[in-house]
């Protein structure tokens, strides 16, 4: 394994826990923040994107609001996180923007990730900001949120957020430094696990409660964002984040569990697409598409001879050949009436049609399984 732990990865979504940002007194830690900051600077001048999903509005708001810091009702919790949300904002774009990288808040609650319209809407807007060369903070929308209607802990809310854009890593950090064959704090002789395999049913039981006060979830939480993650084909890593400068640790070996991802992104992608999405409609083909798309191209307007069915951009369709044979499951670009309207044109007056902040692209190749084809079995199986 690398002494980098963080070298492998292109795009990476960080989990920041609220005892790691707030003090018990209800206080940003600022010069914590700043560290943090600057390793951030580092990874995005290395050449990879950045996308943070930070705890901490509730602790935020507590101490601005005068809270109490054991129970909080549900009305108190909401006032919290939203005042809280506002310094916890400030924060952020202060300590990033002394590296001259500019913030842009999103607030998610569950049916983002869930819903495919919302979801998609989201992850064009955090793929717009990390072209730009932002940094999206992300947070659960705690303010209106309520039990029936939350993720609950931001480890599963960054490990949906990480499978949403296609991260590489997912790093958690938090008040340990990995997963141990039993919680340290009670079991002097725990091991310590550099790598998790797979998560099955005994690294499961080794995950134990929560440990801060002001954390919600703990290393079950953690195990959970694992499961998450990886079955997309995300690597996870947990990580020690109470310590100056907790991301120049990992790059220069410190010590964390690495979670390896079940499959590669493209598999998982690809597996979710041909076994967990109904079809909403079909896409006949002429010949010369169907010979295009089984050599690994993109699906093109000009070659689409028929638009069957009721769909939105994102849905799954069908695609067949000119005998109305399937050949390709696959995420289409554009909604029916839009796919009807450009079908047999070409690039050119695609974009005349719909604009140019369309692609060209009916289905992109990445968007595509091929059924039946070889090289898919074997990725598949």
């Amino acid at each position: 394994m690398s002494a980098n732990a963080l070298a492998p990865y292109r795009r990476l979504t960080i989990k920041i826990g609220s005892a790691l940002l707030v003090d018990k007194a209800g206080k940003l830690r600022g010069q914590w923040l700043a560290d943090l900051a600057s390793d951030i600077a580092a990874i995005k001048s290395a050449g990879s994107d950045v996308v943070i999903v930070s705890s901490g509005a509730i602790a935020l708001g507590r101490g601005l609001l005068g809270l109490s810091a054991v129970t909080l009702t549900l009305e108190q919790s909401q006032a919290a996180a939203s005042a809280g949300q506002i310094a916890l904002s400030q924060a952020w774009a202060e300590a990033l923007g002394r590296h001259q990288i500019v913030t842009g808040q999103i607030l998610i609650t569950p049916n983002i990730t869930e819903e495919r319209r919302y979801y998609l809407n989201a992850r064009t807007t955090i793929q717009t900001l990390l072209g730009l060369g932002a940094i999206p903070i992300i947070n659960e929308n705690d303010s209106v949120a309520t039990a029936e209607i939350r993720y609950g802990d931001n480890d599963r809310l960054s490990a949906r957020v990480a499978t949403m854009i296609e991260a590489d890593c997912l790093v958690l950090l938090s008040d340990v430094d990995g997963l141990y064959t039993a919680p340290p704090a009670k079991d002097p002789d725990a091991e310590h696990l550099p790598v998790v395999k797979a998560i099955t049913a005994g690294i499961e039981a080794m995950a134990g409660g929560a440990a801060s006060h002001l954390s919600r979830g703990g290393m079950t939480t953690k195990v959970e964002a694992g499961k998450i993650a990886t079955l997309a084909g995300t690597a996870m890593i947990i990580a020690k984040g109470t310590e100056a400068h907790p991301l120049r640790s990992l790059t220069e070996g410190g010590r964390h569990t690495l979670f390896l991802p079940a499959q590669s992104r493209a598999q998982a992608r690809k597996r979710w697409i041909m076994g967990t999405l109904a079809v909403a409609g079909t896409i006949q083909v002429d010949a010369g598409a169907a010979r295009a798309l089984l050599t690994g191209k993109s699906l093109l307007p000009i070659g689409v001879t028929k638009v069957t069915g009721d769909f939105e951009r994102g849905d799954a369709i069908a695609v067949v050949n000119p005998d109305g044979v399937e050949i390709a499951r696959a995420l289409v670009g554009l909604d029916s009436d839009e796919a009807r309207l450009v079908m047999g044109k070409r690039s050119d007056a695609v974009i005349e049609l719909l604009g140019t902040g369309n692609r060209a692209a009916l289905v992109h190749r990445d968007n595509m399984v091929l059924v039946g084809a070889k090289e898919d079995a074997n990725e598949l199986s």
